[in-house]
């Protein structure tokens, strides 16, 4: 069983990583944390108390970062909403927050946990992952994996080259790229194959009940969307696409690559530059002797379809059946 520290901003993406982590037994969801970007801290602290609501979750909730390190802040009402998760009914939180702040709550849970047992999960800005690394710098070595949702090694969502995550704040994503750890990227060139597709739409229909009618609820809002803005036939599912990684990794190929975050670029400030290892076709370059290239990330490429599939509907009945 992996141990998961889910770090978000929810979102509808963030939602269905929320459930997936809750309803597959192979994670042990010891916490969710919250940081501003899709929306702002209050909003998406809320919307994560909801979705525990809506799908019968009691798990720690901690409130984190409510800004970028550096950075302006940033959400995407455009996809998300007013509330960050518009479409579906938000119930009401049935159980307060955890009182201690996300970065604290991340530094205690992985202090507590046997080294190489905790697996982060942030799916948002890395504004918390940066802060708590630099609070106790012990955590790196203790840290099992962090499977990140963020940049892309093609092309980005919010400017030719950055992925909102990123874009929102670089330099937490470059503080965490950097640091000596196991890091997976899964980026746009990987979740924009984890559609949620009418078959998939269809299947989760077919359990019934208040779970799958919120699940429908968050497709509905943001596949109109993404209809409106990226002209695509069915929405992402971006975040839960790393949750779906750690139940079984089959589920997607990877790559080794030095993964560098652009900081200074007029056009490109948030963007995730990409060396691949030895991937045929890409692009590999040695480095200079001023920075020696790094090949220490893991880069998400093509995905199992099915099996995540498979693994969103299995959730879904899962929670459905405990509530």
């Amino acid at each position: 069983m992996q141990k998961v520290i889910l770090d978000c901003d929810p979102g509808h993406d963030d939602a269905i990583a929320i459930m997936l982590a809750a309803g597959n037994p192979a994670i042990e969801l010891l916490g969710i944390t919250t940081v501003a970007g899709n929306q702002t801290l209050e909003k998406v602290t809320r919307n994560a108390l909801s979705v525990c609501a809506a799908a019968g979750i009691r798990v720690p909730v901690a409130k984190g970062a409510d800004r970028p390190l550096v950075a302006p802040q940033m959400v995407a009402e455009d996809i998300h909403g007013d509330t960050g998760l518009d479409g579906p009914v938000l119930p009401e939180p049935q159980f307060a927050l955890d009182p201690r702040h996300a970065v604290d709550f991340i530094i205690d849970t992985v202090m507590a946990h046997e080294p190489n047992t905790v697996n982060l999960v942030p799916v948002g800005p890395l504004t918390n992952i940066a802060l708590a690394m630099r609070k106790e710098p012990r955590i790196v070595e203790r840290v099992r994996s962090v499977v990140l949702m963020g940049g892309a090694h093609t092309r980005g969502n919010v400017t030719p080259h950055a992925e909102f995550n990123i874009a929102v704040d670089p330099e937490a994503a470059d503080v965490v790229f950097r640091a000596d750890w196991d890091v997976t990227m899964v980026g746009l060139d990987l979740t924009h194959q984890a559609l949620a597709t009418p078959e998939l739409q269809d299947r989760v229909r077919a359990i019934g009940g208040p779970v799958s009618e919120f699940v429908l609820g968050v497709w509905g809002f943001v596949g109109d969307a993404y209809r409106r803005q990226y002209e695509f036939d069915s929405p992402p599912v971006h975040d839960a696409c790393c949750v779906a990684a750690l139940i079984d990794p089959a589920v997607f190929t990877t790559a080794k690559a030095d993964v560098r975050v652009e900081l200074h670029g007029e056009w490109t400030k948030g963007a995730t530059v990409v060396n691949f290892q030895d991937v045929p076709g890409m692009h590999h370059s040695n480095g200079s002797a001023e920075r020696q290239t790094d090949f220490r990330a893991n880069v998400a490429l093509t995905l199992d379809w099915d099996r995540f599939a498979d693994q969103i509907v299995d959730a879904v009945a899962r929670l459905t059946a405990g509530l």
